[in-house]
């Protein structure tokens, strides 16, 4: 049976290297920040409660840790005394009953549970501490292991080093794992004797080896230790991410037809027997059904769609879209706040924005929903089976009836009922200072969204 455990998430760093205003935490891969990758590879371990230790900036990181995991605990780091002066920020955490605690840190997105797993048994195996590490051929930025007689004996910082130290390959991976009754103990022992006068978290490991606790290292892949430290390893990271998501996606039926020029999020969802062709981007929120084709150079996020539809080339779907089954969206549409009834077609350069479309609906090229007045957005209601001609503008708030007709080149202002032809043509007239009379008109009754 495996031992409970508490993570404790640090994720107090300033992310000075990131040169952002935006807190490193939440710069993202996979349209997911930092923060929440590591939270959510934690969840799936097992965690009921994850502590995370917050700094910088940390009223936007507690959002964001927040909204992917409600039950969290939040501490705050209100000086940068370094790793282990954190982890004693979230000593009120201590309290809770579990066999052991993990220390992990906010920016290593590609931590994998599986790694987690692994340190659990270990500590149920007999150590009293287990530290991570990997090995790689020029450690140069990394701290080491340092090994005695099968045991490790300390984690040395690069910078505090000796020559003979800096040679050994086997590399410090961040992640910790201690036995809970000896953390207290462990941590008010650390003292500042670095370059930098901090609180080191690694120090506990020599200070533990002259108690005589066991501390085991367990190898893992370099790649799940990797940390974020500047925009550079950002995008190494997203390669890497992407990488595996694709894989994951293929290996589940889903058919990638240049899969190095497709990009998912985090929470892309596609059946098998979807086929997406070269150079399409998913945003977060997407879901697809069996049989869609995803043609090229689309973007899509924040919508569903549904089985044997086609989508594309040149499509944008933007959030909340709700596509029905053997729909037609192609050359240059943009779509946005939409649901698109079954057997409806959109074939090219269009506009459907605010509106609710039938089903086998034929929506000819040029085609837009006026939905915004440059005050509100309006709705638009278009019914089954109805037929708009090319080049049709329809001036929401608007209703067009069911198996109605709109004309080609048609500016459409009113309802259309049931069955019935419009046509919208008319000879262009100019009225003066009629701006300003509108202008006053609509924000007095200005409607905020």
């Amino acid at each position: 049976m495996l031992r409970t455990f508490l993570p404790i998430v640090l994720a107090a760093g300033e992310g000075r290297r990131m040169k952002s205003v935006l807190p490193k935490m939440l710069h993202k891969i996979g349209g997911l920040p930092l923060i929440c990758h590591v939270v959510r590879t934690i969840k799936s371990a097992g965690a009921e409660k994850i502590a995370v230790v917050v700094g910088s900036r940390a009223e936007a990181v507690t959002t964001a840790v927040k909204e992917c995991a409600a039950n969290t605990l939040i501490f705050h780091q209100k000086e940068q005394r370094g790793t282990a002066h954190a982890v004693l920020a979230a000593r009120a955490a201590l309290q809770n009953s579990a066999d052991d605690i993990l220390i992990a840190f906010g920016d290593t997105p590609l931590l994998a549970e599986k790694v987690l797993l692994k340190i659990q048994k270990v500590l149920a195996d007999g150590a009293d501490i287990v530290v991570t590490g990997f090995r790689i051929n020029q450690p140069a930025g990394y701290g080491r292991l340092i090994e005695e007689k099968g045991r490790i004996i300390a984690i040395v910082e690069e910078k505090d080093a000796s020559i003979d130290e800096k040679k050994i390959t086997f590399c410090n991976g961040g992640l910790m794992a201690i036995k809970k009754h000896y953390l207290l103990s462990l941590l008010n022992a650390i003292r500042p004797n670095n370059s930098r006068r901090e609180y080191y978290l690694t120090d506990i490991v020599k200070i533990a080896t002259q108690r005589g606790l066991y501390v085991k290292a367990l190898e893992v892949p370099m790649v799940n230790a990797v940390g974020i430290n500047n925009c550079a390893e950002l995008a190494n990271a997203e390669i890497i991410w992407q990488r595996d998501k694709r894989q994951t996606m293929m290996l589940a039926g889903v058919v990638l037809q240049a899969p190095e020029s497709v990009f998912f999020s985090y929470d892309t969802e596609i059946a098998a027997d979807v086929v997406i062709e070269p150079h399409v981007f998913f945003g977060p929120g997407v879901k697809i059904a069996a049989g869609t084709t995803i043609r090229a150079f689309s973007h899509i996020e924040g919508a569903s769609i549904g089985a044997n539809a086609e989508i594309g080339p040149y499509a944008r779907l933007r959030p909340d879209v709700d596509v029905h089954s053997n729909v037609k969206i192609g050359n240059f549409c943009e779509i946005k706040k939409a649901m698109i009834g079954s057997g409806t077609k959109i074939n090219h350069l269009t506009y459907i924005g605010n509106t609710e479309i039938g089903t086998h609906v034929n929506i000819g090229a040029g085609t837009i929903t006026c939905n915004y007045d440059g005050y509100n957005k309006q709705q638009t209601k278009i019914g089954d089976g109805a037929f708009i001609g090319s080049n049709t503008s329809l001036v929401a708030p608007i209703s067009i009836g069911n198996h109605s007709y709109i004309a080609s080149g048609s500016v459409i202002t009113k309802n259309v009922l049931d069955d019935e032809l419009a046509f919208g043509r008319a000879r262009q007239v100019n009225k003066p200072g009629q701006t300003r009379v509108l202008h006053k008109k609509t924000t007095k009754n200005k409607v905020t969204l």
